[in-house]
């Protein structure tokens, strides 16, 4: 494209242009739910709750069943570099090689880091302070985020070795470890 048609092409992407929904706009009644903006085009600010499913794949939905019937936790490995990936993972970050490799790793173990809001918000799991933590379980090479409950916040601390808590009625999610707690607690 030379410089000539680059500038036509400009011009007429500047250009508005003609929307099928034109006829509509009069059916359209501003709704307390959002600040509109304008009706031509139409643009409001909002929210909108939008339904989904989720499918998780065949490698979480192998890791969601393991916790919910066994109170396993699964990783899996890389048979290039032995890296053992929790949760699981379908190809290796390392090597990208595909991962097939399941492998059992504990229920415990080290804090790699955590942080506490003090704060609320609507997505948090409960009131503030909130416990997240960043744990290496045995036999894992990366680290977990979930929750850190039956703590004292104030005594946490890199390093410390964490035990899993399963629910007592697990449907098959990561909430079916309700938290990681120090050991011994």
């Amino acid at each position: 494209m030379g410089p000539v048609d680059r500038d036509q092409g400009a011009k007429s992407m500047a250009q508005k242009k003609p929307s099928h929904y034109n006829d509509l706009v009069h059916v359209i009644e501003p709704s307390k739910r959002f600040n509109v903006l304008s009706l031509e085009p139409y643009v409001a600010e909002g929210r909108l709750a939008v339904p989904y499913r989720y499918f998780p794949g065949p490698v979480a939905t192998r890791f969601f069943v393991e916790l919910r019937d066994n109170k396993r936790i699964m990783g899996i490995r890389c048979p290039e570099c032995s890296t053992v990936y929790v949760p699981p993972e379908g190809t290796c970050g390392r090597c990208f090689r595909r991962l097939e490799e399941w492998v059992e790793v504990g229920r415990e173990g080290t804090l790699e880091s955590f942080t506490v809001p003090r704060y609320s918000l609507p997505i948090h799991p409960g009131p503030a302070p909130v416990a997240y933590a960043l744990v290496r379980l045995d036999g894992a090479d990366t680290g977990f985020l979930h929750l850190l409950g039956e703590a004292d916040t104030k005594g946490l601390r890199i390093g410390m070795r964490v035990e899993a808590v399963f629910g007592e009625e697990r449907v098959g999610n990561i909430l079916d470890i309700r938290y990681f707690r120090p050991q011994g607690s």
